[in-house]
């Protein structure tokens, strides 16, 4: 026979573990909740042979309990910690970023922090695992706070991530904000401009359809002089200097990131095509040049 007693102050935690010891799909599991001393205890008995399965069960019930009840709060901590200089609304912004990126909904996706959110669960794993094999006794708050660095490397990693997250989308909306001041500022220069968008890339071409040709001579408004620039950098200087009344978008593919910025900065002079002449006509085009 082994056994664990696993020690907290706290009911939730309690009736979390007796819930979800319970499930665990092993015979001769006996469990039971004491008070004594300074703690509330839950208490797990294994009188079967395939102890290992136990230790392994047992450790991911426990995991997912520090997960589920002390996360939250050392991610707080984190952030009080290393970016006590943000404001309170920007704070709960990033907090509440942090936990959306932990969810089980969302860490799928790929992303930078990807490798972290994974192996966050695994070194928790691994060290519970390591202490219960060798330990009768587990006093939750100690354990967190003492014996799982590796665990709050990676949650000080995705804080980390989530705080450059918000100032890159913090500094985006500047951007955006100073660039339609600027367009609501001036007189349009121009009525319409077509915009061929392929292969994200992007094609500029008059009102009589004429391609309006991108040149680093279009880059008077410097608003994106300090950058490497793509065909899409020059797209949108030129859109700058231009100030067309209208443009239309011709979509040969799917709406993007640059898309949607060109949305946010010209607003209700924006429209998108994706089924005209120009439309039909590009398509053909890239259809014959990926044959």
């Amino acid at each position: 026979m082994v056994s664990l007693c696993i020690k907290t102050n706290n009911h939730n935690i309690i009736n979390y573990l007796i819930s979800n010891i319970a499930k665990i799909d092993l015979d001769n599991i006996v469990f039971v909740k004491k008070d004594f001393s300074k703690y509330l205890n839950v208490i797990v008995h294994f009188l079967g042979n395939n102890i290992p399965q136990f230790y392994n069960e047992l450790s991911t019930v426990i995991t997912n309990c520090i997960i589920s009840n002390y996360e939250p709060t050392i991610i707080h901590k984190l952030l009080l910690l290393n970016y006590f200089y943000f404001d309170d609304s920007d704070l709960h912004i990033i907090e509440t970023n942090c936990m959306d990126a932990l969810s089980p909904i969302n860490n799928e996706c790929a992303s930078p922090i990807q490798n972290d959110i994974i192996d966050r669960k695994h070194y928790l794993w691994a060290d519970i695992l390591r202490y219960i094999s060798y330990n009768k006794s587990l006093l939750l708050d100690g354990f967190v706070t003492f014996r799982t660095s590796d665990y709050i490397e990676c949650l000080d990693s995705i804080v980390d991530y989530s705080v450059n997250q918000f100032v890159i989308n913090r500094e985006y909306n500047e951007f955006i904000d100073m660039l339609r001041i600027f367009i609501n500022s001036k007189t349009p220069k121009c009525d319409l401009v077509h915009l061929i968008y392929v292969n994200e890339e992007s094609i500029l071409l008059d009102k009589d359809k004429k391609i309006i040709s991108l040149t680093k001579n279009n880059l008077n408004a410097c608003y994106l002089s300090d950058i490497s620039f793509s065909s899409n950098d020059y797209a949108l200087n030129s859109l700058l200097s231009l100030l067309p009344k209208r443009i239309i978008i011709h979509l040969v593919g799917i709406e993007d990131d640059f898309i949607k910025t060109l949305r946010a900065i010209f607003g209700d002079s924006i429209n998108i095509c994706t089924d005209c002449n120009v439309c039909k006509t590009y398509k053909l085009f890239n259809k014959q040049q990926r044959s």
